[in-house]
C-alpha cells in the first residue's frame, strides 16, 4: 500500500476511534490496518467482501466490528459466520486479553482467516471450518457474535450448545424489530443497543440475548 494511502486510512481509522470513544494504541491500529491490506489483496482473488474501496473498508468494516466493543464483556468468545474475519479478528486484535474463535463453513474464507492470523501475529484466535450445528468444542463460550449469520431466533438455536452457564449473545443487526418476536423457549432479549459508526450511513444495533 502506498504511504500516502495508508496514511489516509490510518487517519480515517484514528478519527473513527475516538468518535466511538475506545481506547486503542497505535500498534493495534496498525495491525489493524495492515488486516486491511491484506482483506485488499486476498479480495482480489477469493471475493471475501463485496467491498472493494479500502477507505470504505474502515468504516464498513473495522469501525463497525468495534461500535461493538464497550458493549462486550471479557472471556471466551466464539465469532459464527465470521466470514473475513468479521467482526471476531478486528475484535481479537482490540483485546489481546480476550480469547476468539472463528467459525465459518467457507473454506476460502478459514484460510484467509488463519493466514491473518499468521501475519498479524495474533496468539489469541484459534480459526475453525465447518457447520456450526456439527461442532462441539471441549470448552463452552462466556459470549457469541455473529454479524451476518443468520436472524436472531435461528442465532441462538443453532449455537445454544456452545454457550457457557452465564454466557450470552451479542447479534449485530441493523434494524431488529422484526426478529425480536421469534425467540426460542426460554430465551430473552436483554437489550437493543443503538450503535452510530462513524462513516456508515446505516441503522446499526446490537442485540443482547441470553437463555436460561
Amino acid at each position: 500500500m502506498p504511504e500516502l494511502a495508508r496514511k489516509k486510512l490510518a487517519e480515517e481509522l484514528q478519527g473513527g476511534v475516538a468518535q466511538l470513544g475506545i481506547a486503542l494504541g497505535a500498534g493495534e491500529q496498525g495491525k489493524l490496518l495492515d488486516y486491511l491490506a491484506l482483506l485488499h489483496k486476498w479480495n482480489k482473488v477469493y471475493n471475501l467482501t463485496a467491498i472493494r474501496d479500502q477507505q470504505q473498508m474502515v468504516s464498513n468494516h473495522l469501525l463497525d466490528s468495534l461500535a461493538v466493543m464497550p458493549h462486550l464483556w471479557a472471556g471466551r468468545w466464539l465469532d459464527v459466520g465470521c466470514g473475513a474475519g468479521l467482526p471476531g479478528l478486528v475484535l481479537a486484535v482490540a483485546q489481546p486479553d480476550w480469547q476468539f474463535a472463528l467459525l465459518d463453513s467457507n473454506s476460502k474464507k478459514t484460510g484467509f482467516v488463519q493466514q491473518a492470523v499468521i501475519e498479524l501475529d495474533l496468539h489469541n484466535v484459534s480459526v475453525h471450518c465447518g457447520r456450526i450445528e456439527e461442532w462441539w468444542p471441549v470448552e463452552r463460550f462466556d459470549g457469541i457474535i455473529s454479524r451476518a449469520f443468520s436472524e436472531l431466533g435461528d442465532f441462538l438455536r443453532f449455537t445454544r450448545h456452545l454457550v457457557a452457564p452465564q454466557g450470552r449473545w451479542a447479534a449485530m443487526k441493523g434494524a431488529p424489530q422484526q426478529e425480536l418476536v421469534d425467540m426460542p423457549d426460554g430465551c430473552r432479549v436483554e437489550r437493543v443497543i443503538p450503535l452510530q459508526v462513524p462513516g456508515l450511513h446505516a441503522a446499526r444495533s446490537l442485540v443482547i440475548a441470553a437463555c436460561d
